[in-house]
């Protein structure tokens, strides 16, 4: 994984992120139009929420939902894990459009997306005037596919029905929009590994970070977690892992065969010294991550637990929802971080049973 490339995406994706999220506030702030006025609800929850934080906070706050929102949406794309079977923000091969897009001017909408299909089909047939009309329409269907991914990831796609949508950046199908940004930076070969979500993220408050310790001040509440995250790697989380879970079950089932197989893994000097443990059930042991991050830990603890499972003899499909609600839990000051835990941890479950976003499971992360 190339992370030098990784960090110079993230940190221009969060620049320009900004400067678009801070462009559109102004815009919507500032101007009377028709398609403004539609939205009178929304902005008077903008005005609102305005008045107990900052702009720079407000932009920030949309700025890195989008972002994390992008970064899920490719992933998913990537690995053909889109519930919808369509690619939202990739190309198919041989074209330059999102693939949701070109199969909207085909007439090919899918079923559970939520969206204005009149609407739509008259902005693509030109009865809506527009100066872009396949950017609105691109539009219409990411913030409906958004609302659809709610009932799936609740902590990452809550419905759209505010002025997160409203500062949506404008431009989202040329050449130069951050959509292309994504499909660029997150590339086929590093989206194999769903390490790259942390990596992202790491990356993308790496700025923000190096400013506030470079301030040297007293850091308000809202700048705590930024400035003391630490990203452990991948070999430290290896060896705490298979010191910690592996050593466990190495006690609890002596003639397991699993630690031989854990790269960092140190068998005690004299192994008869260690009492066995009493475990009648894998269900009962609970592994729990108080810095969860971008769940590094937790996600290389699943492949560690299923592992066990599949030597006690469990059924494949019934691991991974076993594993997310009995095994695993995490908690995090920054919830940013932890909305992408909880994905990372969903795209393991989903790599390994292909039917398991519709279990409706929420990993244990907050």
């Amino acid at each position: 994984m190339n992370t030098n490339q990784l960090k110079k995406f993230a940190q221009e994706a969060r620049r320009k992120l900004i400067d678009q999220v801070a462009s559109r506030l102004n815009y919507v702030l500032n101007t009377d139009s028709a398609e403004l006025r539609e939205k009178s609800a929304a902005i008077s929850n903008l005005r609102e929420a305005l008045k107990n934080v900052t702009k720079e906070q407000l932009i920030d706050k949309v700025a890195y939902t989008w972002f994390n929102r992008f970064v899920a949406l490719r992933f998913m794309d990537v690995n053909d894990y889109q519930p919808i079977g369509v690619r939202v923000v990739s190309t198919l091969e041989g074209f330059t459009t999102p693939e949701i897009l070109d199969e909207a001017k085909r007439g090919h909408i899918h079923d559970e997306i939520q969206v204005d299909r009149r609407k739509i089909g008259d902005l693509l047939d030109g009865r809506i005037p527009s100066s872009n009309a396949q950017n609105e329409v691109y539009k219409l269907l990411l913030t409906g596919v958004c609302n659809h991914l709610h009932k799936t990831f609740p902590f990452l796609f809550e419905r759209i029905d505010d002025y997160t949508e409203l500062l949506l950046p404008d431009d989202l199908t040329s050449e130069f929009s951050i959509i292309q940004d994504i499909r660029n930076g997150m590339s086929k070969e590093e989206c194999k590994e769903v390490e790259i979500i942390g990596w992202l993220y790491q990356f993308y408050i790496s700025e923000r970070k190096d400013e506030l310790i470079n301030a040297k001040k007293r850091y308000k509440s809202d700048e705590i977690a930024p400035v003391t995250q630490l990203f452990t790697p991948k070999w430290i989380v290896q060896y705490m892992v298979d010191n910690t879970l592996g050593q466990l079950w190495k006690e609890a089932r002596p003639n397991t065969a699993i630690t031989n197989g854990l790269e960092f893994y140190i068998k005690p000097k004299n192994p008869e010294l260690i009492p066995l443990r009493d475990l009648k059930y894998i269900e009962d042991i609970t592994f729990f991550d108080p810095c969860v991050g971008s769940a590094h830990v937790l996600c290389y603890a699943y492949d560690v637990f299923f592992k066990m499972y599949e030597e006690e003899g469990y059924n494949p499909s019934d691991i991974p929802e076993l594993i997310l609600t009995k095994n695993l839990y995490g908690i995090d000051i920054d919830d940013r971080a932890s909305q992408l835990g909880s994905f990372a941890l969903m795209m393991k479950g989903r790599k390994n049973h292909r039917r398991f976003f519709r279990k409706n499971i929420v990993p244990n992360v907050t």
